[in-house]
């Protein structure tokens, strides 16, 4: 069930910072300001100059406050995939209570037991997600809470990154003047918005398209089972146009989106345009047929590692297909191309509210929809059921993690829907399920 509430969204992004502020009400989704700036600082998806993503962050932040007219404070954050690990964690605790009935107290330390492992000293845990809660022995249980047992158990799984890209991106967020509610890894924000209830259960592959990386992430029995990232992405397509033809990465980019195929069997060869060329002064003329056979060789790589990786695990035995986003994904042909080198379903998932009908924002309107939609428990396990904002205080907006999501109290929104926006005030982004699926499912998933 989605909580009543205005929630902001940063996704830090290669080649742009995306932020979304959105207000939910009746698990309706209405968006009430973006905010989407050219990003600095970052290079395949690393951050590399911690005061140029600031200044990016802080440009993105103000152009969403002046849209929808908000102090943004706290946010949800987008965490990439790069180095991620995912594994099954299990804690055990004796319930503390007096009467042995299970209270907040009782999850929060067997979360804390659950986390009790060896890390690496180079590695940081980015989030534990409870699958679900054993009490003395019986299984299957979403809540333990009110319950009576002698001994809690919880089977989650730990997602952990490295210390350094969650430092650094920790880091600009909190310069920039915001408070991080949460870190989200984009995979699991991506399926929440871009895949079915059966599609993240049955399985399915998202594969999102950036600017400085592609990311193929395998969704199962709605948990993330596995990424890769390929450090390529739209802004590796833009270089090869501007090395080929002799031109500047913007004009480059121009080529790209106002005449840029995936297909070039789709394009014609008298079909052409002016290219302003570096050492002449008149502009030659490129037609689309051999721009479309630049773009396609890049995205041809790009694709063929991509399938490699998915086939050694055997991911397109399962039944949800492809599915592809982000801002490289909107270049015409691309969908077809996929489907080619995939030789599998594929389709675009774009999303469909007013003013954001376009895949680069996927992922900021997939971190507000995933936090929005976590289970009470979850914050619960998470020690945050205290961060909620008391009901007299002045600046009622309440920041939301990382991809920043503002939250109100419902109280106040339900009273007071038009006021619940606080005005700004200055400051000083043909094999189905057959013994195949099932060896998949064994081998690589598990039980």
């Amino acid at each position: 069930m989605s909580h009543t509430g205005v929630y902001v969204s940063l996704d830090i992004g290669t080649t742009s910072i995306k932020v979304v502020v959105s207000e939910i009400v009746n698990g309706q989704m209405n968006v009430i300001g973006v905010g989407n700036e050219k990003s600095e600082g970052l290079s395949r998806g690393i951050i590399v100059d911690i005061d140029k993503t600031v200044d990016s962050i802080k440009r993105a932040v103000q152009q969403a406050e002046q849209k929808s007219n908000m102090n943004i404070q706290r946010v949800v954050v987008g965490i990439p995939t790069n180095n991620a690990h995912i594994e099954s964690c299990h804690g055990m605790i004796a319930v503390s209570g007096e009467n042995r009935e299970i209270t907040n107290l009782d999850v929060e330390n067997v979360m804390a037991a659950a986390k009790v492992r060896s890390v690496p000293p180079e590695r940081e845990i980015i989030s534990v997600i409870p699958q679900q809660f054993i009490v003395d022995g019986f299984e299957g249980i979403k809540d333990p809470r009110g319950m009576i047992g002698v001994r809690l158990e919880m089977q989650g799984t730990m997602i952990t990154g490295p210390k350094t890209i969650i430092h650094n991106t920790k880091k600009c967020v909190e310069r920039a003047g915001l408070y991080i509610e949460d870190l989200v890894l984009q995979p699991l924000a991506l399926a929440s918005v871009a895949l079915s209830k059966g599609e993240r259960d049955f399985g399915s592959i998202i594969i999102d398209m950036g600017g400085g990386q592609t990311t193929a992430s395998v969704i199962h029995d709605n948990q993330l089972k596995f990424t890769y990232v390929d450090q390529e992405g739209g802004e590796y397509v833009t270089k090869d146009i501007s090395v080929v033809l002799n031109t500047s990465l913007e004009s480059a980019e121009h080529l790209k989106r106002d005449y840029g195929y995936a297909l070039p069997e789709e394009t014609s060869e008298q079909e052409t345009f002016p290219v302003t060329v570096v050492g002449k002064e008149e502009p030659i003329k490129v037609d689309e047929h051999y721009l479309s056979e630049i773009i396609e060789a890049r995205l041809v790589q790009i694709f063929e590692k991509v399938h490699t990786e998915l086939n050694s695990i055997g991911a397109f035995n399962l039944p949800g297909g492809i599915v592809l986003t982000g801002g490289a994904a909107s270049l015409p042909g691309v969908v077809e191309l996929a489907k080619d080198i995939f030789e599998t379903n594929v389709r675009l998932f774009v999303p469909d509210q007013m003013g954001m009908r376009f895949p680069l924002f996927a992922t900021g309107i997939g971190l507000v929809n995933y936090v929005a939609n976590l289970e009470e428990i979850h914050h619960v396990a998470e020690g945050k059921m205290h961060d909620v904002a008391p009901q007299n205080q002045e600046s009622r907006v309440e920041v939301v993690s990382q991809n920043e999501a503002v939250r109100y109290t419902n109280d106040e929104l339900m009273q007071q829907p038009k006021k619940a926006r606080q005005p700004k005030e200055p400051k000083p982004e043909e094999e189905r399920i057959t013994e195949k699926a099932k060896g998949f499912f064994s081998k690589f998933f598990g039980d």
